[in-house]
């Protein structure tokens, strides 16, 4: 497994492109599978769960090209429904074939998926759906079986707030006989851009952004040629890389009407911002304020921005209260930071960040996507170097994000596991 060497003090300064939206690609290439013919899909990231999506497509039988940040699909004859766990166990997000194929084939048959160590997230919301749906849902052996004639429109409402979870349901009922009505639907950006493609490919929908979607089923689909969003994630993440290292970075194509929550809690640190045309100029401070945040569904502060705010937090100004409600595992930073000069302290959902004076450059060890860049982010602020082991699941999630670091000025190396 890759590391990165990372010597940290060095403020950011320049331009970094935002790649599209692995979390707005991860359904719209599953989307694909609703109807037969060829699809295009442009701005795609080059990431490991796009890969993994990609080889799941082609074991149902797609004939899949991906180069220059398009992928191409073809679904004539997809013939299969099978999604083997040898495939999904890295990546949550494949359950997100499942109502594609119900709704094409009548029959869905897929592993339980992995994904993440950040805590519980059952698709028991998924089966109760598909089950008010008129789908036979059998589990076995750790792999769901679901089969419908037809699905028959519905009224749905989810007991929590699902993005996989509304987005399966939403591709399900576009093919559903009637219309189906989904209440305590999320509200995500990556929810509201499938719901645009799926309406380009035929589909009726109304109500994508606010918490009741309603989906009229229509006889058949035509292919997708869509554009991926870009990144909202990516690019919270490189506004708080301004932050931390004091540093002064253009975001190109930063998807700013998606990021109010994160850029006020920025504000409020101190962080300036001035917007471009197509862009956002964001301009760091030597010493950051502390501020509180409490995590949310969308258009609450996102969950996957917390651990590179905790980073954030660590070098700040008095102390800060961070609350995590999405997921129970999402503190897993704290203890790596910590071995940075952090003053973190844990009390269940809630993190108490002390700022101190500076982190010290530490080996430490990546648990996850976010964890791992909050490591990266600490690292650059740091004195001294740091050793980032596990890299890999910054993999999943940014595209060459040293690459990307290094035109910036930041000294940040990728070293084979060994060396």
């Amino acid at each position: 497994m890759d590391k990165f060497i990372i010597e940290g003090g060095k403020k950011l300064k320049g331009e970094v492109q935002i790649s599209g939206s692995k979390n707005a690609a991860l359904p719209l290439i599953a989307a694909s599978l609703l109807a037969p013919g060829n699809h295009v899909l442009t701005n795609v990231p080059n990431l490991r769960d796009i890969t993994t999506m990609i080889s799941l497509l082609k074991h149902l039988g797609a004939n899949c090209s991906y180069d220059d940040a398009t992928l191409k699909i073809e679904t004539d004859n997809i013939r299969g429904d099978d999604a083997p766990y040898d495939v999904v166990k890295t990546m949550r997000a494949s359950v997100l074939v499942m109502g594609p194929l119900l709704s094409r084939l009548n029959h869905a048959r897929i592993s339980l998926p992995g994904g993440c160590a950040i805590g519980a997230r059952p698709i028991d919301l998924h089966l109760k759906a598909l089950s008010t749906m008129g789908a036979d849902i059998t589990l076995h052996d750790g792999i769901v079986e679901v089969r419908a004639n037809r699905l028959i429109g519905s009224k749905i409402f989810f007991d929590k707030i699902t993005v996989t979870g509304t987005e399966n349901i939403m591709m399900a009922a576009t093919l559903a006989d009637g219309t189906t009505v989904l209440e305590n639907a999320a509200r995500e950006p990556e929810v509201v851009d499938l719901a645009a493609c799926l309406i380009k490919m035929g589909a009726k929908i109304e109500g994508a952004g606010t918490d009741t979607i309603m989906i009229d089923g229509v006889k058949e689909l035509r292919p997708l040629s869509y554009k991926v969003m870009p990144d909202r994630i990516e690019a919270a993440t490189f506004m708080i890389a301004a932050a931390i290292t004091d540093g002064d970075i253009t975001l190109k194509d930063a998807p700013i009407d998606c990021l109010d929550s994160v850029i006020l809690r920025l504000r409020e640190t101190g962080v300036k911002f001035e917007p471009i045309v197509n862009s956002i100029n964001v301009r760091g401070l030597e010493k950051p304020m502390g501020v509180n945040v409490v995590t949310s569904p969308y258009p609450g502060f996102a969950t996957d921005v917390q651990a590179q705010f905790m980073a954030l937090m660590t070098i700040a100004e008095g102390a800060s209260v961070i609350k995590e409600t999405i997921f129970e595992n999402r503190f897993m930073h704290v203890a790596e930071l910590n071995r940075m000069g952090a003053n973190i302290s844990i009390d269940g959902g809630t993190a108490v960040v002390k700022g101190v004076k500076g982190l010290i450059g530490a080996p430490v060890q990546a648990t996850d996507l976010r964890a791992s860049a909050s490591l990266v982010l600490a690292a650059l602020a740091a004195n001294g170097t740091t050793e980032i082991n596990r890299i890999y699941h910054l993999d999943r999630g940014y595209e060459g994000l040293e690459k990307k670091l290094k035109t910036m000025g930041a000294s940040i190396e990728r070293v084979p596991e060994g060396v």
